[in-house]
């Protein structure tokens, strides 16, 4: 991610300000506004797919031109199928039922009065995010529903995409009529650093940061506001004695099918070690001929010279690629105990036919998610249930899991009594 820093430049102090004002405001609207706010922003959206294609097109250029890595030109190239599911996902937060003023009986009662929790709103929320143009104007659409002001921080490869679309949604959130400021974007124009948004923590409530783990660090490192990590690859699978060769194959392929961010794409396999070899072998013949390339540690390698050597600190990270490393333990307990060391933490599954085994497993590892017999793909406007999410979480602190629109709300306890105490 390019930055260009220039430490006394206001505009990071002024565009917190100006989100945080706005903020106040947002906070005490009606459901009803926010939602339509949020529609306007997916219809807005939609008339604008030529420009925003054009704009996109210079970004893709000018980061051929720099040699930007493959993978985030992947991450940057916008298609009209990628903006109509940007525009469908703002479409249906729109339709979604208003997720704060939600009243809940506390958990304590004083007496004579009466006590009850709240959701509402965080205040601001700054995102910084890597490429993913129309990942900004789903995290706008999630912040506003959620009463939110949102201050969009994206990298230099995507400067042309993420001004026409902050410009067409600013535009849209004006026209009915909520303040402005609920929307900012901070471009590489401003000369701002990362460490100048989020060191703003007289104004900003919340930073989010989306990309490559390089980038979640430098965040988690530099911010003095709280921090929601969102996590992506490096995803662990146990595939048990007791357990099909055809389940791993699709579990494996599934989760490797959403784009362009495969979140939680299996990308390591720990194997039990009494496996069959015939089944590796059919497994891996299976996977290449599908475009993945299959590594393996030193004693897969010297039992099958085609594999290539896993390095040792790949263990720990994403490849981000179709690229699947395998590994042969002695058992699920050193399994267990590889996954909570190696493993990013959000999402890591298990194929076997054994009860205890899934028990054993989804309770051992510290993981926020475990998928035991299913593929863990990830999916951001999934056609079942009535929830949508912006991505996942793998710490223990402020949320963990899927991010959702109650993911950006925080909770008030309020006391009502009758003038006795």
């Amino acid at each position: 991610m390019i930055v260009e820093v220039l430490d006394d430049y206001p505009e990071p102090i002024t565009s917190a300000q100006r989100a945080y004002h706005a903020s106040l405001k947002l906070g005490i609207t009606k459901g009803a506004d926010r939602s339509r706010a949020v529609l306007a922003m997916a219809q807005a959206l939609e008339r604008s797919f030529d420009d925003i294609l054009e704009a996109n097109t210079l970004d893709l250029e000018a980061s051929r031109e720099m040699a930007v890595p493959e993978l985030i030109l992947d991450w940057l190239k916008l298609t009209p199928t990628r903006l109509e599911m940007t525009v469908d996902i703002l479409q249906r937060l729109g339709e979604l039922s208003d997720p704060l003023r939600r009243v809940r009986t506390a958990d304590y009662q004083l007496e004579d009065s009466q006590s009850y929790t709240q959701l509402m709103p965080l205040g601001v929320i700054g995102f910084i995010y890597e490429a993913f143009p129309d990942l900004g104007a789903i995290a706008a659409g999630f912040c506003i529903k959620t009463g939110n002001s949102i201050i969009l921080k994206g990298s230099t490869e995507a400067s042309h995409s993420n001004a026409v679309i902050a410009e067409v949604l600013q535009s849209a959130i004006a026209q009915v009529g909520l303040p402005p400021g609920c929307l900012e974007l901070i471009t590489a124009e401003h000369g701002t650093s990362i460490r100048d948004l989020v060191t703003q923590d007289q104004y900003v409530n919340l930073v989010i940061p989306y990309g490559r783990s390089s980038l979640i660090q430098q965040v988690v490192r530099q911010s003095t506001c709280p921090v929601l990590k969102s996590a992506m690859g490096n995803c662990y699978l146990y595939w048990s004695l007791n357990s099909s060769l055809e389940m791993v194959r699709l579990m494996i392929l599934n989760s490797h099918q959403s784009e362009p961010d495969q979140v939680n794409a299996i990308e390591k396999v720990l194997i039990h070690r009494q496996a069959l070899p015939s089944s590796l072998a059919v497994l891996w013949n299976s996977l290449m001929e599908k475009g993945f390339e299959i590594k393996g540690d030193a004693e897969l390698v010297k039992a099958f010279p085609q594999l290539q050597l896993v390095k040792e600190g790949e263990w720990g990270n994403p490849y981000l690629t179709r690229t699947v490393a395998f590994k042969l333990v002695d058992s699920l307990e050193a399994a267990i105990a590889w996954i909570n060391e190696y493993s990013s933490g959000h999402a890591d599954s298990i194929v076997t036919e054994s009860y205890q085994e899934s028990r054993q497993f989804a309770l051992g590892v510290t993981s926020a998610s475990t998928y035991i017999n299913t593929s863990p793909r990830f999916s951001r406007n999934p056609s079942r249930g009535d929830s949508v999410f912006l991505g996942m979480s793998n710490q223990k602190g402020h949320r963990r899991g899927f991010i959702s629109l109650e993911t950006l709300t925080t909770v008030k306890h309020i006391v009502q009594g009758n003038g006795r105490f």
